[in-house]
């Protein structure tokens, strides 16, 4: 599979994506999930195929995760369209994929065979794959806090929020302690308190705090909301954010 065929895969992806939005609004929700997984089954036919001609996971360089954050933006809408069927989630899922596909269409990277040592562990795969699809729960859990904020959030929909963010935190948890296995086989321990480790230990934390408070009884949901929004710009950080700071020179996890 070559990335020049990328255009083609995610062209096709983002029309099936669209459609599948569309019919949402109608209430057309047979045809919503049709479409929308048939986008699903097209991008991820073009992860395998990069998998496949690049010998490797396609997970080293940052245009790489985008690839599987775009995949798991739709996933994570469709999801919790299937479970609480909020018709916007797919539009919002299909237009914040697509921002990441045209990223990578405008500013392609070199995709070569070669994976440095630290990288070849097969605790990788599975550390990175769990974190992409944490973030586009989590990311999905932020979309619904914008639009209730917009909108006067009513109880038993913030309810749903802290649901998604749950299961976004349980794939968190479960990415991070992929990481520090991995980590123990590459480097030689589990926590080092690395500067990408730290922010991730600060993200965590943030989501877990959040969970906490919608547990007292006389907490505010428009706070809560706004936390979350914070929230999520701690993990913007701890995924890509970290690579501007002075001190990703020093962190083990820059490739």
């Amino acid at each position: 599979m070559s990335w020049n065929l990328f255009p083609y895969f995610a062209l096709a992806a983002i029309l099936c994506w669209a459609v599948g939005a569309l019919f949402a609004w109608f209430n057309k929700s047979k045809a919503a999930h049709a479409f929308t997984l048939g986008g699903l089954l097209v991008f991820f036919a073009f992860i395998i195929g990069m998998w496949t001609s690049l010998e490797r996971p396609p997970l080293r360089t940052m245009g790489e995760t985008r690839l599987w954050y775009s995949f798991f933006l739709p996933l994570a809408g469709l999801l919790v369209y299937s479970r609480w069927h909020f018709r916007w989630i797919l539009s919002f899922s299909t237009v914040l994929s697509t921002v990441f596909i045209c990223v990578n269409l405008f500013h392609p990277e070199i995709h070569s065979k070669a994976l440095m040592p630290a990288l070849q562990s097969p605790w990788f795969a599975p550390h990175v794959i769990v974190y992409m699809f944490a973030y586009a729960l989590l990311g999905a859990a932020t979309l619904m806090a914008v639009y209730q904020l917009a909108t006067h959030a009513k109880p038993e929909e913030v309810k749903a929020i802290d649901d998604l963010v749950r299961v976004g935190l349980c794939f968190m948890t479960f990415g991070m302690l992929f990481g520090a296995l991995w980590a123990k086989e590459a480097w030689g321990n589990y926590w080092s308190w690395d500067p990408k480790e730290t922010w991730a230990a600060i993200t965590w934390l943030a989501y877990l705090t959040y969970l906490h408070y919608r547990q007292m009884p006389k907490h505010r949901r428009s706070f809560a909301l706004w936390s979350l929004l914070l929230c999520f710009v701690l993990l913007q950080m701890c995924w890509w954010g970290i690579n501007y700071l002075p001190s990703a020179e020093v962190s083990v996890h820059t490739y």
